[in-house]
């Protein structure tokens, strides 16, 4: 009989990006959010206020998880 055992492999968190491309693209995301149109944003649950408000945030202002 074959034993089917996790590996550590398997059980990591997912993995966050740190470091200046994990910035880099954090800016890219906000500047990207900031540019939908109130349609899109619609579609994804947010207002306009809480877009701007996200996309003026500074890049070293991360989200919680990545700390």
């Amino acid at each position: 009989m074959t034993d089917f055992t996790c590996t550590t492999a398997h059980t990591r968190p997912a993995h966050r990006k740190t470091g200046l491309m994990g910035y880099v693209d954090l800016y890219r995301q906000r500047r990207a959010l900031a540019a939908l149109d109130d349609s899109r944003l619609a579609d994804i649950g947010l207002s306009r206020r809480e877009a701007d408000a996200e996309a003026r945030r500074p890049v070293w202002d991360a989200p919680a998880y990545w700390k």
